[in-house]
């Protein structure tokens, strides 16, 4: 199951984030709740669970809408919610403390221990960028980010999300024609920490970043592209944002 950041319930998880970037929770939280309700499939719904549940004045009830985001992503289980339940069984684990009851707080927290490990995605992974290269090319660290220019990046990043990888594209630095390259990362690799409980529960884009470099072995040439509308929407989110850069 990809994530898509034109999907409806995407956005409006979107939308709410920057509420709560604003200091606005009471918006956020109405946004979370109506993004549940219009979820319709088992990954939006875990989406909107994971976010109204961190909107909950009360543990109990915060532990119930964790753990009804905890049965979805169960039910999916595959490269877009696995690197979700170590914070799932975490916070989990974490009510169940507040609420004393030990057993059952260990229990979650010998879970999220389990699944604490490397990326076991396989791919295909894709780059997004305006450069027009060559299979047999390497993509290595070292460029200026695309977000803040000034800073000069010690990872590659890369996703096994083709639309995700269209999105980088569209938003990179540079002139030329958008380009999604399909690559394979010569070394080991690691979830991006700017997006994985950061911004979103676990690594649902499936956005990683190496230290090594990324070889180029083909283009890919079906994504979903975006309007122009969508393009300055983006833009202007990443300039509003007050997160720093995990470099």
């Amino acid at each position: 199951m990809e994530f898509n950041p034109n999907n409806n319930i995407v956005k409006l998880c979107l939308l709410g984030m920057a509420m709560e970037d604003q200091d606005k929770p009471e918006e956020a939280s109405k946004l979370f709740l109506q993004a549940w309700t219009e979820g319709t499939n088992d990954f939006e719904k875990f989406l909107a669970a994971y976010y109204v549940a961190r909107h909950q004045k009360h543990v109990s009830d915060k532990l119930k809408w964790l753990e009804t985001a905890l049965q979805f992503a169960l039910k999916i289980n595959d490269d877009s919610v696995q690197s979700a339940f170590p914070s799932l069984y975490s916070n989990i684990a974490q009510c169940y403390e507040d609420l004393n009851d030990p057993d059952n707080a260990k229990k979650n927290y010998d879970l999220a221990k389990t699944f604490r490990e490397k990326p076991s995605d396989k791919g295909p992974f894709y780059h997004g960028t305006k450069a027009d290269l060559q299979v047999g090319d390497l993509l290595t660290a070292g460029g200026n980010s695309n977000y803040k220019p000034e800073l000069k990046m010690n990872h590659i990043y890369f996703t096994a999300s083709v639309n995700g990888a269209g999105l980088a594209a569209a938003l990179a630095q540079g002139n030329g024609h958008e380009r999604v390259y399909i690559v394979e990362p010569t070394g080991s690799f690691e979830n991006d920490p700017n997006v994985t409980d950061k911004k979103f529960p676990g690594n649902p884009t499936r956005s990683y970043r190496s230290e090594s470099p990324l070889k180029i072995v083909g283009e890919a040439t079906d994504w979903v592209r975006q309007t122009t509308e969508d393009i300055q929407k983006w833009r202007e989110k990443l300039a509003n944002s007050k997160g720093e850069i995990i470099n």
